[in-house]
Order: structure tokens, then sequence, then C-alpha cells
């Protein structure tokens, strides 16, 4: 074992997935990232290393792995492109990952095999402009007409939910009561829905290679067979799937604190200024140090966490951790690496560069550093005071 406690299968798939992002992703990243274009060709390299289906089981077209096994990959390829590995992360956890752990025989059977094998990609409906940190405020609605669900409201945000490949996206809607007790579900929602639209994609700072859409709904149907999951089970279902997501985005967010770490070592010991390269200043020396126990600390957490959730383990409170401290670390260690790098770290032909317009996003998504603080602080018994 080494430091991570990796075993050798572990560590032959970390490689594969680290050379494939340095020999097939890095090089297309600037031009993908400068055009704002998913590389479809990239995804489908992925899906025939067989990424997209690590986590589920070899029965329904999965590699058999474990969740720990998706996270490594999503951290090799954020080293250097953190578009293709949040379409990763998003492709599985919530694109796929619903479908296998609460759709029926029929649906795993028609929706599973092509996003396994990174043939089509799928989006997951959940935030609105009311209804982000507090999932709960959903606002779009899904009524029964006959076999019909009737659905109308709007999502933003939506990874993946509008390339040449999306087939579907899985929304969360109210199907009944009201207020505080109100009934969420979530329903499959397919492209070429008549009255589902997907938006033009957002002017983004970051991410730019993902694909990111809001969504509109206007008297949309689809059957009574797209409801995914028991009914009214929809909210306690997105917040088990959340839970995962977090600690998939710590490995990235780990990912890309790694990624400046390594550009930085080697800026520095090329780099000479006053008559002598920087790594040479101590001043330097202790940013690089202190960016290498960022990357040490926020791997440790995402591990601990995704070796839980593996177990069978109550793991929500370690995500949180997790995903707060890696967030926090790609984030600083992006500041740093830019600084390291002058004037050429506010180039965009620099990775260094992308890595800073892309890390503030894991600071927000997938649950924002102040909702980790709060279920990190319920865990400790800290609740509302009267």
């Amino acid at each position: 074992m080494d430091a991570y406690d990796l075993t050798d299968e572990e560590r032959e798939l970390a490689g594969t997935v680290r050379a494939f992002a340095d020999d097939i992703v890095a090089p297309r990243a600037y031009e993908a990232d400068r055009h704002r274009a998913l590389p479809l060709d990239v995804v489908a390299h992925m899906g025939e290393l067989g990424l997209f289906g690590l986590p589920f089981p070899e029965e329904v077209g999965g590699q058999g792995g474990t969740f720990f096994a998706l996270c490594l990959a999503i951290e090799a390829l954020a080293r250097v492109d953190q578009s293709i590995a949040i379409t990763l992360e998003a492709a599985v956890s919530l694109g796929a990952m619903p479908v296998y752990r609460f759709g029926t025989p029929d649906q795993r059977e028609d929706l599973l095999p092509d996003l396994l094998a990174g043939r089509a990609l799928a989006g997951f409906g959940l935030t609105e402009a009311e209804a982000g940190s507090d999932a709960g405020a959903t606002r779009t609605t899904a009524r029964l007409d006959g076999d019909d669900w009737v659905i109308e409201g709007s999502k933003q945000f939506i990874t993946n939910s509008g390339t040449d490949i999306s087939r579907f996206v899985t929304i969360t809607a109210v199907t009944g009561g009201s207020g505080d007790r109100k009934e969420i579900s979530t329903i499959v929602v397919p492209h070429g829905t008549p009255g589902f639209t997907v938006e033009p994609g957002y002017d983004k700072v970051g991410w730019l290679a993902s694909d990111t859409h809001p969504l509109t709904f206007r008297s949309a149907r689809v059957p009574r067979g797209n409801l995914l999951g028991e009914r009214g089970r929809g909210l306690s279902n997105v917040l088990g799937v959340l839970d995962e997501g977090r600690v998939a985005i710590a490995a990235l967010a780990t990912g890309a604190a790694e990624g400046c770490l390594e550009q930085a070592l080697a800026y520095a010991d090329a780099r000479t200024a006053f008559g002598a390269t920087l790594s040479s200043r101590q001043s330097i020396q202790f940013t690089l140090a202190r960016m290498h126990a960022r990357v040490h600390t926020a791997r440790l957490a995402w591990h601990h966490a995704a070796r839980q959730r593996d177990a069978g383990a109550a793991f929500a409170t370690s995500a949180a951790v997790a995903k707060m401290t890696a967030s926090d670390a790609a984030m600083d260690n992006a500041r740093d690496d830019t600084q390291i790098f002058g004037g050429n770290g506010f180039m965009n032909e620099y990775t260094v560069a992308r890595h800073f317009r892309d890390s503030k996003i894991l600071e927000i998504g997938e649950g924002t550093t102040e909702v980790q603080l709060l279920v990190i602080a319920r865990a400790l018994g800290l609740g509302a005071r009267s």
C-alpha cells in the first residue's frame, strides 16, 4: 500500500486515467475552453475506457468497480481539465446513478446501457431560480392528466443537458401537497418531448467546455411510467445523490489543486528572476509547501468519505468536510499558482488561468461552503436556537 492505501488495481486505474488526461485531454483543453465546446470525441474515448460505467455492476453494463474508483478517475482528469472531469462526474452521479438506484427494471434496461458506455449523457434538473441550496423550494410542477404527467416550470444550471448526445433529464417536480407539505417526485423527461426546451447555454466564468443550460417546461407531457422511484420520495432520493456528489466534487477539486501545484513547481524551477530561480526563494518554497499540504489534506478527506460510502457507513458529514476542504484547496492553490506565474498566469493559454476561472464554482456547486458548514454544525449537535 502507498500513503493513500490504494490497492494495485486502484493505482493502475489512476495511472491509466492520468496518462489519458495528459495525452488526450490536456492537448485539447485550451481550444475546447476557447470555443466553449465539449469535445464529444473525448467523451466517446472516456466511454471506451469504461469510465462512465465504473461504479455500476456488470449485470447492468458497468465495470463492477467502486464509487472510490470513479472518484480516482475524476481527480486524475481534473488535474488538466475541470470541464471534462465535471462532465464525467455529472454523467455518473446525476445522470445514470438515479436511474440505477431508483429506476424500474424496464427503465434501467432502456436508459442505462448507452449512459454507461458514454454513448449518451443525461442531466439532473434540481436547481431553480428560487430552489438551489433550499431544494425543497422547488416550484416546477407535474400533474397527472390521464396517463400523462403534465410538467410546468423551469430549471437552471443543468449540466450535460444540451449536447448532441444528451438523451434525457431527470427533474424534481411538485406532484402534490402544498407549503411545507409539498410532495416532490422525480420524473424522466426525454429530449424531444414537446413543451420541453433546452435554452441557449450560459455565458459562464469557468467550466467553459462543460455543457450547461437552463431548461423550460410548458405543458410538457411524458407518460405516467416516467416517474423515477416512488412518488413523493424525490427530495429524499436527491439528498442521498447529493451526498455522493459532494465526495466526487471533492475528488475533482483535489485534482484541480494538484494540477495547480504541478504547474507551480515546474514554473518556479524554470523561471529566473534577479539571477535566481523562483524555487530558490524561501517565500516561494513556503507557498509551494502550503499548496502541497492542501492537496494532501483534501485527498485524505475525500478518500475517507468515499471509503465510508463504499463500506455502507454513514458518510454525509465526511462528505461535507471533504467537499469544503477540497474546494477551498482548489481555490487557494489556483490563487497561489496564478501569483507565482505572474503576468503569464493572467493569460488563458496557460492552464493556471483556466483553473483560476474554473475553481470558484467548486465552492458553490453541489452545495455551497455555507451548506457544508451547516451540515457539519448539525452533526456537532448545533441547531437553531430560540
